[in-house]
């Protein structure tokens, strides 16, 4: 047996963990080494891991690549489907894959993300990114209008639920954008999970995507994702909408059907975060939101 990686101490403390998963972690050094065997693979530098997996870097002839470990489940079989699916065009190349162990093989990008990257540059990049990823859709792929006109009836539910915690007008406009985004003819490919920190610097491609959540239909879905995850820079409505502004031009959107995206899914989420337990993020919808009100 070849040298064993070291788990980050980082990678153990993630909330990923506190339900499980102790099992996992304790035999992800034999699990590199036997896909190291598997793939012809040696090491390559330091481990690095975002909240739910583990990135090696390795070699293979000359060519550098990184194995990619994540618990097995579901989601990975998606998650290769994706990338299968794109193939290189805006996001990361996947070689190789073992679905059923959580395991794929695939070609190593820079260590910088869009997350570094003033909101200048970055805003604009990210509406180019969603532009470059919209191919016409598999049809067997969840639609984003589906997923709106299910959620509909949940939103009233939860905001009693959570005890009214924004006013009813912000709630009113939501089901109102909802209304309108739950009917689509869009049928292009949509990265459901894309902000700065999932797009990396590549070779092939200056910018590369990395963790696609393959979707079909609009593709101004995470446009409020792109906004909040970056909203900590923004020092007042003014640079929210001008952010704002930045993706939807380089993406060739409408504005005002951004602008429902961003209400909408601002609303889904702030209800979301509350009934997760989250503190922070409620705080940032309410500052993303009342612009676009």
């Amino acid at each position: 047996m070849g040298e064993l990686i070291t788990v980050p101490q980082g990678f153990r403390a993630m909330p990923r963990w506190w339900g499980g998963g102790a099992e996992w972690l304790e035999a992800l050094p034999r699990l590199v080494a036997d896909y190291c065997t598997r793939w012809a693979l040696t090491l390559d530098g330091g481990v690095m891991h975002g909240s739910n997996a583990m990135v090696v870097p390795v070699v293979r002839g000359g060519e550098p690549f990184v194995l990619r470990l994540t618990p097995p489940e579901p989601a990975v079989a998606e998650q290769v489907a994706a990338l299968r699916f794109w193939d290189g065009r805006g996001t990361v190349r996947l070689v190789d894959a073992d679905v059923q162990g959580g395991v794929m093989l695939l070609e190593r990008l820079g260590a910088s993300s869009a997350r570094d990257l003033p909101l200048a540059e970055a805003m604009p990049l990210l509406g180019q990114v969603m532009r470059r990823l919209a191919v016409p859709a598999p049809e067997q792929v969840p639609g984003t209008a589906d997923v709106v006109g299910r959620r509909l009836a949940e939103l009233p539910v939860e905001w009693e639920r959570q005890g009214r915690p924004f006013p009813e007008g912000v709630l009113g406009r939501a089901l109102e954008a909802g209304a309108r985004l739950a009917r689509t003819e869009s049928q292009l490919a949509v990265d459901a999970d894309l902000h700065a920190d999932q797009v990396l610097r590549g070779g092939r491609e200056p910018w590369l995507v990395v963790d696609p959540v393959l979707m079909r239909g609009d593709i101004a879905y995470d446009l409020a994702r792109v906004l909040w995850t970056r909203i900590d820079e923004m020092a007042d409505g003014g640079e929210i909408l001008g952010s704002f502004e930045s993706v939807v031009a380089a993406a060739e959107l409408d504005r005002d059907h951004g602008r429902d995206w961003v209400v909408y899914r601002t609303a889904d989420y702030w209800l979301w975060g509350l009934s997760a337990g989250l503190t922070e993020d409620p705080e940032r919808c309410r500052r993303l939101v009342e612009p676009f009100l």
